[in-house]
């Protein structure tokens, strides 16, 4: 029945900031309509993952965490040093891949993830 997710929606106090960010820091060119399609490629994956209430995951006051994949992370570490976005956690690398964490200007956290191959 799922084909996939549709998009993600939030509500943001300042439309403009968050545009301009995801568009210099993570390359995410929106649109006038605020939004954009980003096309996976066919070796990307999604991951639907739940939660508890208390996991220190990610944030406990934040309700929902982005996590995109990336194709280096270590080319994306050194993007994001030259943009002066820090890192909010240290990498870490798992049977999964690697993963590291940054904020965007919402405080919101988000994960970026280069998947094992």
């Amino acid at each position: 029945m799922i084909k996939g997710f549709g998009g993600i929606f939030w509500r943001t106090r300042n439309i403009d900031v968050l545009k301009n960010w995801y568009k210099e820091v993570l390359k995410i060119e929106m649109e006038d309509w605020n939004g954009t399609v980003i096309t996976p490629h066919t070796d990307n994956a999604t991951i639907f993952s739940f939660f508890t209430e208390s996991d220190g995951y990610f944030p406990i006051d934040q309700q929902v965490m982005l996590n995109f994949q990336v194709e280096n992370i270590e080319d994306s570490i050194k993007h994001l040093e030259q943009m002066d976005v820090p890192l909010v956690k240290e990498q870490e690398n798992s049977e999964f891949g690697k993963f590291i964490w940054i904020e965007d200007p919402a405080g919101r956290r988000i994960e970026l993830w280069e998947k094992q191959v």
